[in-house]
């Protein structure tokens, strides 16, 4: 539900700013492509550890893990360390974006962590649960999922918004996993709302990360088990590469799917704010910005995004509306590009970038006009 007078003051901004853009460009969906296509990358490895008491110590997994999946309850930090050929590796803290499915993921607690390619590792969770853990390697499998070429313009409906993206196809993602042996999705028919809210996550990842696309691969065999897909509709890395997440149709559109009765294109419904996500946008900036800032370039990619968006869908990035699940009926009053922490109790997207939102709005207003 929005109210008179935001409706009124978006009506003005649509009116207003929308003949003019800054960063876009209107052509078709099909962006100039980059010479990278025709390369492969390699399918993940996975396996399930299962729960994992605290203070464990597991040894010998099935292959050297890239990355650990791990969720975990309670109010509890949770520390880890790696061990390689080279020994133990210090511990360090894991932080997480939490709690982004609709009913049983609120209020847990979930991370990938990027790990050296470790054979071992040890858990300390204080008084915590049992951890599940699920361990990957997005490095030594099969390598046969050929890859589509990089883009120099990601499509945005009728705009193209001049960032370097990735579709699906172009970071590897395995659709198969998605599906039954018959065909049928595993997780239910996707379902598409129109676009009230963004809201801007971290991932609370490996900052400075060599294989970003690697990371990508990695958190979407993670998601699979939780959300039948990646959770986030885009991510950004650090060097303003832009990610399509969840899958929207056999179009060649990230996140959109057909058009409403307003003529706007209608978002698929994902999985990274718990009990709000449809009709709620959600991109994820790569890495952890807890005690540091996104890169020049992320920042400017995710500016250049949030204008296309906004422009198609006619939102106004400096308001603030009330958002209503057309599910569930819940509300709560954000501004219109919210951070996750805005949402829940979350310190994502990140203590010392968080504070940032209010200029980033401005930005993404700027580039409008």
């Amino acid at each position: 539900m929005v109210t008179r007078r935001n409706a009124l003051a978006a009506g003005a901004f649509a009116a207003a700013a929308l003949p003019v853009t800054a960063v876009m460009m209107r052509g078709s969906a099909s962006a100039e492509s980059t010479p990278t296509g025709g390369q492969t990358a390699p399918r993940t490895l996975s396996r399930r550890a299962g729960r994992v008491r605290a203070g464990a110590r597991v040894s010998g997994t099935s292959f050297p893990v890239s990355h650990l999946g791990v969720r975990w309850a309670g109010d509890n930090p949770l520390r880890i360390r790696f061990r390689t050929t080279s020994g133990w590796a210090s511990w360090q803290m894991v932080n997480g974006c939490d709690g982004g499915h609709d009913d049983a993921e609120v209020g847990g607690h979930a991370a990938l962590i990027s790990a050296p390619l470790a054979t071992s590792y040890e858990l300390d969770a204080g008084s915590a649960d049992a951890v599940q853990i699920i361990e990957l390697n997005t490095v030594d499998g099969p390598r046969d999922l050929r890859l589509a070429g990089a883009r120099r313009g990601m499509p945005i409906g009728d705009r193209v918004v001049p960032v370097r993206y990735l579709s699906r196809a172009a970071w590897g993602a395995d659709e198969s996993l998605r599906f039954n042996p018959d065909g049928t999705p595993k997780f239910g028919a996707d379902q598409f709302f129109p676009v009230q809210t963004v809201t801007v996550h971290h991932t609370a990842g490996q900052n400075d990360d060599p294989d970003p696309a690697g990371f990508v691969r990695g958190l979407y065999q993670f998601d699979l088990d939780r959300y039948g897909d990646l959770g986030y509709h885009l991510m950004i890395d650090e060097a303003g590469t832009v990610y399509e997440g969840r899958a929207s149709g056999s179009d060649s559109q990230p996140m959109f799917g057909p058009a409403g009765a307003d003529g706007r294109p209608l978002m698929i419904s994902a999985a990274h704010v718990g009990g709000m996500n449809s009709g709620n946008l959600g991109i994820a900036l790569l890495g952890d910005f807890t005690s540091r800032q996104p890169t020049a370039a992320a920042r400017s990619a995710l500016t250049k995004v949030l204008a296309g968006i906004c422009a198609v869908q006619r939102l106004d990035p400096r308001a603030a509306t009330t958002f209503v699940n057309p599910v569930s009926g819940a509300q709560l009053a954000v501004d219109t590009i919210s951070g996750h922490r805005d949402w829940m109790a979350t310190e994502c997207p990140g203590n010392a970038f968080y504070p940032k939102l209010p200029a980033l709005r401005k930005k993404v207003a700027s580039l409008l006009r």
